[in-house]
């Protein structure tokens, strides 16, 4: 069953074509074709991406005119800088969304195609990408949030925002019987979580990882010691603990 929450209403008249003029702080708008979001307001570097039928919030307007916007995508909550352009022919002015939130129950059950995903996205070819969420190219946490979010299962977009948002599950490099296929595994340092993959059972994990300790696109590796590769043998020094997704993210914004 689910459960639905609301979130602003738009102001334009639904289906709006975005123009210069109108891309105002608080008019929200309807993906249709699929966007780079960026962490800051100039430079090249990806904060995430969104995919086509997505929507997104201007928190204001740009100043000066041309510059880049300062948008809260709806699903998720996730604040990023995006160009004027590229929601030009690209956007409709929507109206209010709102969010699915599954039971338990039912998210458990969409655990299948999570799966499926993750086994159909490491058979093309990938590469590591920073703010890559569209594929085939993720970060680590850009992969998780779309696994899950091609089940109808919305999470959040950040490791450490996807391991706060989880119900703790107890592992260790030599204790993991109570994971399932499907949890979610986390590293990173004692004061933040920094990386996540995505169990697939016995302790062994599929991630998207770098190339300074990974594999430079999604792979699997081990929590295991009898898993003496380089890259598992990194990420086990790192581990934090685990989690399971019970629960939808409702949009709101998270620190």
């Amino acid at each position: 069953m689910a459960r639905l929450g609301t979130l602003d209403r738009a102001d334009l008249p639904t289906g709006t074509p975005a123009a210069p003029e109108l891309l105002q702080g608080g008019s929200h708008w309807l993906l249709q074709g699929d966007l780079n979001g960026y962490s800051r307001p100039t430079g090249q570097g990806l904060a995430t991406q969104a995919r086509a039928g997505r929507g997104l919030r201007v928190l204001a307007s740009p100043e000066p005119r041309g510059s880049r916007l300062r948008v809260r995508l709806l699903e998720d909550g996730y604040p990023c800088w995006v160009e004027p352009a590229d929601l030009l022919g690209r956007a409709t002015a929507r109206g209010p969304w709102r969010a699915r939130l599954l039971e338990a129950k039912a998210i458990e059950a969409a655990t299948a195609g999570v799966m499926h995903f993750a086994d159909q996205a490491q058979r093309i070819s990938n590469h590591y990408l920073w703010g890559g969420s569209l594929g085939p190219n993720y970060d680590c946490s850009g992969f998780i949030q779309t696994a899950f979010e091609r089940s109808g299962v919305w999470i959040p977009r950040d490791a450490y925002q996807q391991e706060r948002f989880c119900q703790p599950v107890a592992v260790g490099p030599t204790v993991f019987s109570l994971l399932r296929p499907g949890d979610l595994i986390f590293f990173g340092t004692r004061q933040r979580c920094t990386h996540v993959g995505l169990h697939l059972g016995n302790g062994r994990y599929l991630h998207s990882s770098g190339r300074a300790h990974g594999r430079d696109g999604l792979g699997v590796d081990g929590l295991s010691p009898a898993d003496t590769d380089p890259v598992a043998s990194h990420y086990r020094r790192e581990l934090r603990g685990a989690g399971r997704v019970v629960r939808c993210h409702d949009g709101s914004t998270l620190a």
